[in-house]
């Protein structure tokens, strides 16, 4: 039964069927394998036993350098494009530099559209069905052909929109696993080299598996760099630097901001913005508030109301989370002496308890008072738009936290 069923052993039997390969060719193929293996396991054997302090090495490459643009900030003035748009023509930029990159997805190519929201519009049109093409709906299929295909050659780029929304991608994680200790299990010989899209979190009126932010479970997992920009000029720097580098990035994207004008910036064609670098969006001198993502324009709301109340505060759009800005954070927090975090992902289980546990144990001497978050309720998030708003946080909610920490 087993022999009968196994897909090895099915596979074998196809490629001898369609003469794709005799039986004496197979047979000399297995053979090798065997002594390959042979040799492998007597060499591992003698092999002397590794050092703890390796347990640190290759858990991620080294990224693109992204020199251009040391701290990921521009002057280039001229006129907004919107989030969606810096995505778009950063694909398209990145494709025309690299032959190698591909891209597949659900409804990646359909005509003129690309994915669910267009933000691949046209690229198939420009770069063919070789290069950008359909996946099934199967996003272990997508996460783990992505794995895969990248190891075929160390130029290669891939871009996957791992699912048509951050909800769906559960069934990948399997296969997102594997592809996160990749490059540390084969002692940085083998690096999937790959960029995962996802479409995240709520203000859409989307329901239960439209509205989810995923990034607190996903940070738990080494080996993959999570970013999570706010503004257009910083979705494409850092699409740009995830491009690039070797090694794999989960790139979230907060579908709410793709044409919203306040996302909107100016945007320098050749920008590029490094991984672990924060953007001080506004600066003050009574609390630090930490944020990325859709909760940065709410940060960013609540500071200019206060600041009208005679307040000062300092909003840190983090950017990136793996790896993370710790040196902008403990400098601000030093500065400020208070500290309120602000994101739209659950409060309980989010990744602000990871920050407020940083700013506990390295600057605690410095806090005037107990560190602050807002973020969601613990509960699913409602399609009614009566119930998405008492879940997702919104700027009364950080404008309110903020003042009662200010007032401490």
């Amino acid at each position: 039964y087993v022999m009968e069923y196994d897909p090895l052993e099915k596979y074998r039997r196809m490629l001898l069927r369609y003469e794709r390969f005799t039986e004496e060719e197979l047979q000399a193929i297995e053979e090798e394998a065997r002594q390959e293996i042979k040799t492998a396991h007597k060499a591992a054997l003698k092999a002397p036993d590794p050092s703890p302090d390796s347990i640190f090495d290759f858990v991620l490459p080294e990224p693109y350098p992204a020199d251009k643009y040391p701290d990921g900030v521009h002057s280039k003035e001229g006129d907004k494009k919107k989030l969606i748009t810096a995505l778009n023509e950063t694909l398209k930029a990145e494709f025309r530099e690299n032959p190698d990159t591909f891209m597949w997805g659900q409804d990646m190519a359909n005509k003129d559209k690309g994915g669910i929201f267009n933000v691949s519009k046209g690229l198939q049109k420009e770069f063919g069905p070789k290069r950008v093409f359909n996946a099934p709906i199967a996003e272990d299929f997508i996460m783990g052909t992505a794995n895969g295909m990248s190891r075929y050659n160390n130029k290669i780029r891939i871009v996957i929109e791992g699912a048509e929304f951050a909800d769906y991608f559960w069934p990948a994680m399997e296969q997102y696993v594997e592809t996160s200790h990749d490059y540390w299990r084969s002692n940085g010989k083998s690096s999937p080299n790959l960029v995962i899209r996802l479409a995240s979190g709520g203000y859409i009126g989307g329901g239960l598996y439209h509205s989810q932010n995923i990034e607190g479970a996903l940070v738990s997992i080494p080996g993959v760099r999570i970013v999570y920009p706010s503004f257009a000029d910083d979705a494409a720097g850092l699409l740009r630097t995830a491009i690039r580098s070797q090694g794999p990035t989960m790139f979230m994207e907060p579908k709410a901001l793709y044409q919203s004008p306040k996302a909107a910036t100016v945007v320098p064609d050749d920008f590029e913005v490094p991984f672990g670098k924060a953007r001080i969006r506004k600066e003050g001198k009574d609390l630090t508030i930490l944020t990325y993502g859709n909760a940065t324009h709410l940060s960013l709301d609540a500071a200019k109301k206060l600041e009208e109340e005679g307040f000062s505060v300092e909003v840190i759009d983090l950017r990136s989370l793996i790896p993370l800005d710790e040196e902008t954070i403990l400098e601000s927090v030093k500065k400020t002496n208070k500290v309120l975090i602000a994101h739209e992902d659950k409060v309980f289980g989010g990744f602000g308890g990871e920050l407020s546990s940083l700013i506990t144990e390295k600057a605690f001497e410095y806090l005037d008072a107990p560190i602050k978050r807002v973020g969601s309720t613990f509960t699913p998030v409602g399609f009614n738009t009566i119930l998405e708003k008492a879940i997702l946080p919104d700027m009364k909610r950080v404008y309110d936290a903020a003042k009662d920490l200010i007032l401490y």
